[in-house]
């Protein structure tokens, strides 16, 4: 079975849990040792519930889930300072994808010392005088961990040594596979129908679970094992089984019941509810929304309780939150003048803890395609704007250099707050714009527009070193206004694990396999898209846009929905939050969608879009075990290569 240490069954870090009314902030406090007698105690118990939702800090929010989760699929590729925890997940000729691969092991590593808390919880929290409403927040957790681990590897233990679902005291070194049916029906559906029987309909703690986030997995999980039992394109599962349910029901009965779970969570919101715009959902001074159902929280106004140092040099690992620092290239090299006639070159665009900029490491970009298509419509639909930085201001100012004005493109002045650089909507200007050999005086290859300050750069024109940052989870901090704040520490923001907008999606979806109700797919998608529709804030124009185009929207929307169709609104809605790699494995697309990519190269000034194939296998469906689980399993080579999953 796995290996842990028994200090580490409980989770790395156990913290205790403040109880004293609804809405209260979870309080944290970080203990040194945890171990199994604990669970003998009710103030045990309760600390143990804390554990489930600081481990969820492991992955969301962390930058090497964010590879393996968005990197490989058509919303991503490596970037210009990648290594192999990128460029092996890209399957494009930069290596191979191995068990010794880092990124898709996290699930694994991060999810079982909790599941094993939660089978604590839910074994002895009633004979503590646990109240069976706190035990299901644990049965929760625990079918959220089992549901992201089948989606992940396929069938995958509920024995941890002392039986299915039993908590375990004791190290073993021997292990046996569950089936993806048995995960299912044994763990994950049983433990979501009775959260959703006993959890509140409004969170006991800010961004605690409740009914509606049981709901919102539950359907997730039927719709996604809806999809496995129909298997369209005969991709093959492991551990061995027929695709068949072990309670005899079809595909269709699961996406029957995802859409009506997802409609029961739709029409009893409790607490939650759609933002009035997409910039609403994802601005930082709007964190912890109701539309947003749950999070891996962080704060700017502790270390203790951040669990690292908020205004310190972030470390680039968990628990801090730093996601939106791969996607984010090196602006910070770009260059004006500080004198119009003679090329005196200065950093106009200073690094700074704002959600436009924040640490730049490169590690992972947009394809083009996702550009010119995903977003295509750039005019009516918000969420382009709502999620990419394609203008970049000025703030030398807050640096402490006293120019008044810088010269830039066309040697035209430029005042803080100006732009230097912007990232053009489409390629229709293309033929005006002369981009330099090289790196050219803007120090990063863009290119000159007639009478325009600002460089340009067009979608065509985008490379693995030059592109559109992720704002959406960008960095967000209310210390330090007049500065540049602290950009090196990693993010205080909460990284969103849940949305309320998705019971749309999922519903939609399963009508489109054949569930019916109330709405139809059209009728769901388009809640979607007339909110997109409406506008507020011009995000990279930096202005007051009000705006309803949401009848435009709606009128645009074909009269048939297709699974594709709900993919590309999925992209546009979720883009870069650890979503499309599970979307396009639960629905079969992933080769068909992300088989080849084009971006230009990782030199300034390359503007020449080359294709990318990406050698995409039927077994690379599922992720391969950790190479560090087998190795800690005494049993023998036949089987431990029995327990690794085909093709690896």
């Amino acid at each position: 079975m796995i290996k842990f240490n028994k200090k580490f069954i409980i989770g790395a870090i156990l913290l205790s849990l403040s109880l004293s009314s609804c809405n209260e902030i979870l309080e944290e406090e970080p203990r040194h040792i945890y171990t199994p007698s604990s669970f003998n105690t009710e103030q045990g118990v309760k600390q143990g519930v804390t554990a489930l939702y600081r481990h969820l800090r492991l992955l969301y929010g962390n930058g090497y889930f964010m590879s393996n989760c968005v990197n490989g699929t058509d919303e991503s590729t490596y970037a210009q300072s990648a290594d192999g925890n990128f460029k092996e997940m890209d399957f494009s000729g930069n290596g191979n994808l191995t068990p010794t691969t880092f990124p898709p092991s996290m699930v694994w590593g991060s999810v079982f010392p909790y599941i094993n808390t939660a089978n604590g919880i839910i074994q002895n929290g009633a004979s503590v005088g646990v109240a069976e409403s706190l035990i299901s927040e644990a049965r929760f957790f625990r079918a959220f961990d089992y549901f992201l681990l089948v989606q992940t590897y396929g069938g995958v233990p509920l024995d941890l040594g002392s039986g299915d679902l039993a908590f375990n005291t004791s190290a073993s070194t021997v292990s046996k596979r569950n089936t993806v049916p048995e995960v299912y029906t044994k763990a994950i559906f049983p433990d979501l129908l009775k959260a959703i029987d006993n959890l509140p309909s409004s969170p006991r703690v800010t961004g605690g679970v409740t009914k509606n986030v049981a709901r919102l997995f539950l359907a997730k999980a039927y719709l996604t094992y809806g999809w496995w039992l129909q298997n369209p394109n005969g991709i093959p599962t492991y551990p061995d089984t027929p695709r068949t349910d072990l309670d005899g029901k079809t595909a269709q009965w699961y996406f029957q019941k995802a859409y009506d779970i997802a409609m029961e969570g739709i029409n009893n919101p409790g607490p939650y509810a759609l933002q009035p715009t997409y910039y609403d959902v994802n601005v930082g001074s709007n964190d912890r929304n109701n539309e947003c159902m749950l999070y891996a929280d962080h704060t700017q106004a502790s270390a203790y309780y951040n669990e690292s140092d908020p205004v310190g040099f972030g470390s680039g690992w968990s628990p801090d939150n730093f996601a939106a620092w791969m996607q984010t290239w090196n602006y910070t090299n770009i260059r004006s003048s500080s004198s119009a006639t003679t090329w005196s070159a200065v950093s106009s665009v200073q690094r700074a803890a704002t959600q436009p900029l924040g640490r730049p490491w490169t590690r992972m970009c947009p394809t083009i395609g996702v550009i010119k298509n995903t977003f295509a419509d750039k005019t009516l639909d918000s969420r382009y704007d709502g999620t990419f930085v394609t203008k970049y201001r000025g703030n030398w100012d807050k640096a402490g250099l006293k120019n008044a004005e810088l010269y830039n493109a066309n040697n035209l002045p430029i005042k803080p707050n100006d732009v230097v650089l912007s990232f053009l909507d489409d390629d229709s200007q293309l033929s005006s714009i002369t981009y330099p050999s090289g790196a050219g005086k803007s120090n990063i290859g863009a290119g000159e527009m007639p009478g325009r300050a600002d460089y340009v750069i067009t979608p065509s024109g985008i490379s693995r070193i030059v592109y559109p940052g992720l704002w959406k989870i960008g960095t967000y901090r209310t210390d330090d206004p007049n500065g540049l704040g602290y950009p090196n520490a990693g993010l205080t923001r909460p990284f969103n694990v849940a949305k309320f907008s998705e019971f749309y999606f999922i519903a939609a979806e399963a009508a489109v396999k054949g569930a019916t109700g109330s709405m139809s797919a059209r009728d769901l998608i388009n809640v979607i898209r007339a909110r997109a529709g409406k506008w507020r804030w011009d995000n990279n124009g930096n202005v007051a846009k009000i705006q309803d185009n949401s009848a435009a929207m709606i009128a645009a929307t074909p009269a048939t929905i297709t699974v594709d169709y709900l993919l590309a609104e999925r992209s546009r809605e979720y883009y870069g939050e650890f979503y499309r790699w599970y979307d396009l494995v639960r629905t079969q697309k992933w080769a068909e969608y992300a088989g080849s990519y084009q971006i230009g190269s990782a030199s300034y000034g390359d503007h020449t879009a080359k294709t990318y194939t990406r050698n995409i296998q039927p077994f690379h469906y599922l992720r391969p075990i950790p190479q560090g689980q087998l190795d800690l399993m005494e049993i023998t080579a036949e089987e431990k290569a029995k327990f690794q999953n085909p093709g690896y």
